[in-house]
């Protein structure tokens, strides 16, 4: 078989992706399913789940991605159009050896990729770099595998159901035109209380506004309609369905680990004692509080398959990013559902007093920035951060270096960490007061400078 080389930026650390037409073709999606249907089939596996999200190019992707699967022998259950949850979804329900899915995530509309699962689990890291070097080897199985497309939308929407257990709310939700509109608009037709669900009609192009609630930016139109409705909530995803952000009835936004926090004071009076785990970017108010709560917080890498690997390691009830990405074990599958995530933030909510806006206000309280991303090269990014962790080094700071550099100091935090599913960097700073917060973002300059990177403007 022809040997086939992917573009050195697509193979990410938990999934590949890239610019279409530039890093990323249809003659990368066939060589990646030839690839993956070879891996499953030396794992013993026969069927895997294909799904895709509304971009422009994730049919064209679908159908290579789907002839190069079955050109292995392995059959394909499409279940087509929808988030990647959805896909998520049909790997446990239809109980196949694997999955793949569509998507540019919240990347911009010229971006799209793949989202992997081998067996029930994510695939990530080792694993994505063993898919590529098959296909550079051309070292694929060969087979006339079938395909079946399968409509598990129904199926899914009663599942998400399974769980409601909350007061009526008034709820503003914003799809944002991904891939997870249908389905929400499916839902609150069923679920207690008043809804308004805006952009709900998947567009490629994303009209409105781009697909990422952890930019507060492109939370302004919904909390335009939680002011216009007198909303008590209002929630918002990412492109492809896996994240989600949040607002409270002030328009005020409730972030990633703010959400997981009021989550974490439901759940551990169901589930005492529980380890609950946050990524780096958390803040420590986070894990402070889940010790309040008599949990065990666990402080781990950024990334949904490293979260989700390391669930299953210490049987985590439920962990989260400051991304948006939530993740439910308990009476869930374990992987990040956004729209899920919803339903259970609304049952935490009603279940501690049914008031978003004191819930947040009672939150330990921090002065900190947001997730601040600025532009570094992606064959760079990561040569950046050893240059600084080395710099940190030579001058004794005390650091966690489990993703990227997490700084302490007398004041509070800072931390500085290469993404890997976009060519940036990503800081956060936070401290006790604005002074301390001050003196971080000068510690976090200088080692930037020091190291001959510009810092971001917002800095």
């Amino acid at each position: 078989m022809v040997p086939h080389i992917f573009h050195p930026t697509v193979l990410r650390e938990y999934d590949v992706r890239g610019i279409v037409g530039e890093t990323v073709d249809t003659d990368d999606a066939r060589a990646l399913g030839m690839a993956f249907g070879t891996h499953v089939k030396r794992a013993g596996g026969k069927i895997v789940s294909v799904g895709y999200d509304g971009r422009l190019s994730s049919p064209a992707f679908s159908e290579a991605l789907i002839k190069g699967i079955t050109s292995t022998g392995i059959n394909v259950q499409c279940v087509g159009l929808g988030g990647t949850p959805m896909l998520y979804y049909s790997v446990f329900e239809l109980d196949t050896d694997g999955g793949i899915m569509i998507t540019g995530s919240h990347n911009p509309p010229n971006y799209n990729g793949f989202k992997i699962m081998l067996g029930k689990k994510p695939c990530f890291g080792a694993a994505i770099q063993a898919l590529g070097k098959t296909a550079a080897e051309g070292d694929f199985e060969t087979g006339n595998g079938g395909v079946e497309y399968v409509d598990i939308f129904d199926q899914y929407i009663e599942r998400l159901l399974r769980d409601v257990d909350m007061d009526g709310f008034k709820v503003a939700w914003d799809p944002a035109n991904g891939a997870a509109g249908p389905a929400v608009a499916a839902l609150v037709k069923r679920l207690p209380g008043e809804h308004v669900v805006i952009n709900a009609e998947i567009d490629g192009t994303f009209p409105n506004h781009h697909a990422d609630p952890t930019v507060e930016e492109n939370l302004e139109q919904l909390k335009e309609v939680v002011r216009e409705h007198g909303c008590d909530i209002g929630l918002s995803f990412d492109g492809d369905g896996d994240r989600i952000g949040a607002i409270d009835a002030k328009g005020r936004v409730v972030w990633g680990d703010q959400m997981l926090a009021i989550m974490a004071g439901d759940l551990l009076k169901t589930v005492p004692g529980a380890p609950i785990i946050a990524d780096v970017k958390a803040s420590q108010a986070f894990f402070d509080r889940v010790e309040e709560l008599g949990g065990k917080p666990i402080m781990w890498k950024t990334g949904h398959s490293l979260i989700k690997d390391k669930m299953v390691e210490l049987e985590a009830p439920l962990a989260g990013e400051m991304s948006g990405h939530i993740f439910y074990k308990h009476k869930f599958y374990g992987h990040d559902d956004a729209i899920y995530a919803g339903i259970r933030f609304l049952n935490a909510v009603s279940k501690q007093g049914g008031d978003l806006v004191k819930l947040k206000d009672g939150l330990p309280q921090a002065v900190n920035t947001p997730e601040l991303r600025f532009d570094c090269d992606d064959t760079k990014k990561f040569g950046v951060i050893d240059e600084v962790k080395k710099w940190l080094e030579a001058r004794g700071a005390v650091m966690n270096t489990i993703d990227g550099v997490r700084v302490s100091t007398d004041d509070g935090w800072w931390l500085l960490r290469a993404s890997n599913t976009q060519a940036v960097l990503v800081a956060r700073c936070e401290a006790a007061d604005e002074a301390g917060l001050a003196r971080l973002k000068e510690a976090l300059v200088e080692a930037l400078t020091a190291c001959e990177v510009n810092a971001p403007s917002d800095l």
